[in-house]
């Protein structure tokens, strides 16, 4: 085994979305998986969806790398920790290769985070509409940013043997290497809905097929050992890797506090919420509930709570001695009917909001909490009510807490994305979860007893004292 600080590793960019990076990416993560290699699959920016493919492909958890949510400084601990035991890592862009945040410069692109991992980049390219051409658009990306090593290209939607050759002989004049080519093949196309791909978890028999369908193209029409090769030839990252237990002991004191050194446990926890209970944190999955960070369990369990996960479209009950409940983002609206036929489990949260417990609900999870769903009975928790639009609600967002609850102090600024179309009437309750000042200043979710609920995506690992607060709630709730 490569020690994770030097980890073969591959980026794969594109051009412009579309272009087939999720088809390459995942083909590659599967074919290398095939052929005994341990692959660390990762994906740059806060889609949940890909990050799922790339699991059933690799055998190992799909993990995000996302420099505005979590901050550049962060990017390649966050790799490293994934890559623990790795062979080799493959990285999927997002967008086109130098697209980030709006307005940020480089700030979440592809090319940022290659940077930020000293890792080669694979352009992939659809050449369907083009051919002598290719040879300019690439020599366009490779040169933009010096910093940027594009270590050559994969061609998709090649029509023919002389597409082919025309798209090669270019490519050579420029004196890039050709890694693969692909051929246009319907097997491997994936459904996709309003939010883009449907999860894994909703079709998992066809993903497999699809996952196959991609192995088998890739495997086929590229070259592997090249492509292995190249990422032999990362540079050395001599950054530490991220580890749960250690961002919780460095995490921000809660200003709360007095002030001074907290009396430490032999787990690196605060004495204060160190003691023997380990509460139970109920967290939704299953088809609905889909969207998770990999890294908010395990903050959560080194705060030292014991993670259950459970369906909500299957159980009636929460799991036993739930003494506080996570629900993330996924796609209610699709079973909005199977939730609302689950009565017994509706009421069973109903009731743990009730006694104050903490809870924390992200987008899905705010319209599991209302009151009803495009006229479905929902929870009930929150005096709102959601409804799918015709508008897609999209980007990043910069928010401050207004007030103190389960997950934060009042102040605490936190990154968020936000990804939804739909509307939940008020958009924010009495107390309001936080102040979104980007794109425009307005206030948004909930917070009530120990529910904090909101649109917003974040990630722990940005303000591990999210997950430790949450648990020490846990306890003393």
């Amino acid at each position: 085994m490569t020690s994770s600080s030097s980890v073969p590793r591959l980026v794969i960019a594109a051009p412009s979305s579309g272009s087939g990076k999720t088809t390459v990416a995942t083909g590659l993560m599967a074919a290398f998986a095939a052929r005994g290699l341990v692959v660390s699959p990762h994906k740059v920016g806060p889609d949940y969806i890909d990050p799922g493919y790339h699991a059933l492909a690799s055998g190992r958890v799909g993990r995000n790398l996302d420099a505005y949510l979590c901050g550049p400084e962060l990017m390649a601990p966050l790799f490293l920790h994934g890559a623990r035991g790795a062979d080799i890592a493959v990285v999927e862009g997002v967008m086109g290769m130098f697209d980030g945040a709006a307005g940020e410069g480089e700030l979440a692109s592809t090319a940022q985070v290659a940077k930020l991992l000293r890792a080669p980049v694979v352009l992939v390219v659809d050449a369907s509409s083009q051919s002598r051409s290719v040879a300019a658009l690439v020599h366009g990306f490779a040169s933009w940013d010096p910093e940027v090593r594009v270590g050559g290209v994969i061609l998709n939607k090649v029509a023919s043997d002389r597409h082919e050759a025309l798209l090669r002989e270019a490519l050579e004049s420029a004196g890039v290497p050709v890694f693969g080519v692909l051929r246009r093949a319907a097997q491997v196309d994936t459904p996709s809905r309003h939010l883009g791909l449907v999860p894994v978890a909703e079709r998992r028999a066809e993903a497999v097929d699809s996952v196959a369908a991609m192995a088998e193209q890739v495997a086929q029409g590229c070259d592997l050992e090249a492509l292995v090769g190249l990422a032999r030839g990362a540079g050395a990252l001599t950054r530490a890797a991220w580890d749960a237990a250690e961002a919780l002991g460095a995490a921000p004191p809660d200003p709360r506090r007095p002030e001074g050194p907290r009396p430490q446990t032999p787990d690196g926890l605060d004495s204060t919420s160190a003691g023997s209970t380990v509460p139970v944190v109920a967290v939704a999955g299953g088809p609905a509930f889909t969207f998770s960070y990999a890294e908010h369990s395990e903050l959560l369990t080194a705060a030292g709570a014991e993670v259950v996960v459970f369906d909500p479209l299957r159980d009636e009950q929460l799991p036993n001695g739930a003494a506080g409940l996570v629900i993330g983002g996924g796609f209610p609206e699709v079973f909005a009917a199977e939730l609302s036929a689950n009565e017994p489990l509706r009421k069973a949260v109903s009731a743990l909001a009730e006694t104050g417990a903490p809870v924390a609900a992200e987008c899905a999870g705010l319209l599991y909490l209302c009151r009803e769903l495009d006229g479905q009975p929902m929870c009930g928790v929150l005096d709102a009510e959601a409804r799918m639009t015709e508008t897609l609600t999209l980007g990043y967002r910069d928010a401050v807490a207004v007030s103190d609850s389960a997950l934060a102090v009042a102040g605490t600024r936190m990154r968020g994305h936000e990804f939804h179309r739909t509307v939940v009437e008020p958009g924010a309750g009495d107390i309001a979860a936080w102040g979104v000042r980007t794109p425009r200043r307005r206030l948004e979710g909930f917070v009530q007893r120990g529910v904090h609920a909101s649109y917003l995506h974040t990630h722990w690992a940005s303000e591990p004292g999210v997950a430790r607060r949450f648990v020490e709630r846990c306890r003393t709730s």
